[in-house]
């Protein structure tokens, strides 16, 4: 199958195109630089120069494909919910009557549970979610009756040495020599290896089922001063408690992030796509594995 991928240099993104190269897919992704370029290349995907604001680009990728997987985002763009909207309207546009198209969405886009579960059919709302784009985005392709849409709300991704996240605790921890955590951190996150991850949007890809959400999570729930206390560990460093206010003042709206909690219950993914993570645990990844190798 021709896969156009948008975000095949970025983390997810690199390994979702890797996995389906691997699965035998002909894959073209999107790349905005030289450097881009090269990554893409090297992990044996076609480039196509371009960025997310090159709709004309997009949508002609889109119309040669029988697939798009977009994987692209950048959270700390400003101006990213518009960019998301232009970039999709393209795309969707641009995808020919009965393509498949797999959105990456996020967690976040549920409200927060304070623990409590969450399943796919828990309404999520722009106004109740952290990201609120990525809940537009989803609508905006399942609204798309042309096409078969799939959305993938990842948790927490892990693995590789990557994840903004944990790269962010473990940097801290070696060069402030304290790992934050809010409150008591007893709120705990689902997690995702980033390579089981992308063997769901293979999965996705090759199953057409349009109008689907599904969750991607390991079994794995792990409370955030555990994974603060496990960066420290990793970096010799103390893991310490703020207040919600110091937080903020240290490090901006992801604090109040941070003090979320609404595990993700994946059952749909392993039912619907037989999808059933098995790499290493995030503490284990984080203790044994590319974290500490790095």
């Amino acid at each position: 199958m021709r896969i156009f991928i948008t975000g095949a240099s970025g983390y997810v993104g690199a390994v979702v195109a890797e996995h389906l190269v691997r699965a035998g897919h002909e894959v073209v992704a999107l790349a905005r630089s030289d450097k881009a370029r090269e990554r893409v290349e090297g992990l044996g995907a076609k480039a196509v120069p371009g960025g997310l604001r090159d709709l004309d680009v997009l949508r002609g990728a889109a119309a040669a494909a029988q697939a798009v997987v977009h994987t692209a985002v950048d959270y700390a763009d400003p101006d990213m919910g518009e960019i998301e909207r232009d970039t999709l309207a393209a795309l969707l546009d641009g995808l020919n009557e009965g393509g498949r198209f797999v959105y990456t969405s996020t967690g976040l886009v549920y409200p927060d549970r304070q623990g409590a579960t969450v399943d796919e059919d828990h309404p999520v709302a722009p106004e109740t979610s952290p990201q609120p784009y990525k809940v537009l985005g989803e609508r905006q392709v399942l609204a798309a009756g042309h096409v078969a849409g799939t959305v993938i709300r990842a948790a927490l991704v892990y693995g590789r040495g990557g994840s903004g996240l944990l790269q962010g605790l473990i940097a801290a921890g070696r060069h402030g020599g304290t790992v934050p955590y809010i409150g008591d951190g007893a709120n705990a996150w689902s997690s995702v290896h980033v390579d089981d991850l992308a063997a769901l949007y293979v999965a996705a890809v090759e199953h057409r089922d349009a109008g689907t959400v599904v969750n991607a999570a390991s079994a794995e729930r792990t409370p955030m001063r555990r994974i603060a206390e496990t960066a420290a560990g990793l970096t010799g460093a103390q893991a310490v408690s703020l207040t919600l206010e110091q937080g903020i003042a240290a490090m901006g709206p992801l604090a109040a992030t941070l003090t979320r909690s609404s595990p993700l219950d994946a059952s749909r993914a392993r039912r619907l796509f037989g999808w059933a993570p098995e790499r290493p645990g995030l503490i284990e990844e984080l203790t044994t594995g590319s974290y500490a190798q790095s």
